[in-house]
């Protein structure tokens, strides 16, 4: 860390910040005391997010370009501190069947949900293992279970990305490293969904605030209960 930049905050990533998860996810950690670095590919949103959050900075990040993801943590690492907690909340829901998407789209997805999930880890785990503690949370999705006819770009990124996390987990939990993922299961709760949907109730929808908690609650458990994969779904959802 720059000399003259260093805090005492932890330091949270949230790598994907958009209006619904990713903001939730962000007010979330800065609330518990956290120096919060929100990435994006556009920074309107995350300058707007950080500037009232004091330790919170705004880096912008194209997780699908390597390049990219290196120089956005190198700069978490200058301005606030080594990663002590990661959620890869970056996702590209690409909806279509197996003749309608293009081979672009279904490479979108993939960078999108796997490649930049492996990316950004690899810049936290060093710190991580060195420290013998840390945690890392995957915002999944049902989708990573089962292929349906308009996911035949999203199922296959978001099953990559599960599989990704369990390879990690195996590997990382011993030495000290919890790797997680949340499984969401329902329409995340935003103006643009509630206008597709207008004839839906409260209870249809999954809140982002309640994401959020989900995914701070999974960040500390103790060692020795440990989870893996968490299901986040609204109570009336069909499952």
């Amino acid at each position: 860390m720059s000399e003259g930049k260093k805090q005492t905050k932890p330091v949270c990533a949230v790598v994907g910040v958009g209006p619904g998860n990713g903001a939730a996810l962000a007010r979330r950690f800065a609330a518990e005391g956290f120096a919060v670095a929100l990435l994006a590919r556009r920074t309107e949103l995350i300058q707007e997010l950080a500037s009232p959050r004091p330790g919170a900075r705004a880096y912008a990040c194209d997780v699908g370009d390597a390049a990219s993801v290196q120089a956005a943590f190198a700069s978490i690492r200058d301005h606030l501190g080594d990663v002590e907690v990661m959620v890869y909340n970056a996702g590209s829901g690409v909806w279509g069947t197996v003749e309608e998407v293009s081979a672009a789209d279904f490479e979108t997805s993939w960078r999108v949900n796997t490649l930049g999930a492996f990316l950004a880890s690899k810049e936290v785990i060093p710190a991580m293992k060195a420290a013998k503690h840390g945690s890392i949370v995957f915002i999944g999705a049902t989708a990573s279970r089962r292929g349906n006819v308009k996911t035949a770009a999203f199922a296959p990124a978001k099953a990559a990305q599960r599989s990704l996390a369990e390879s990690m987990a195996r590997y990382l939990w011993p030495a000290g490293v919890h790797v997680s993922i949340v499984i969401v299961d329902g329409v995340v709760d935003l103006p643009f969904t509630r206008q597709r949907m207008p004839g839906k109730p409260d209870a249809f929808f999954i809140r982002p605030d309640d994401v959020a908690e989900t995914a701070f609650v999974l960040a500390h458990q103790k060692p020795s209960a440990w989870s893996f994969e968490v299901e986040a779904r609204p109570f009336g959802e069909t499952w």
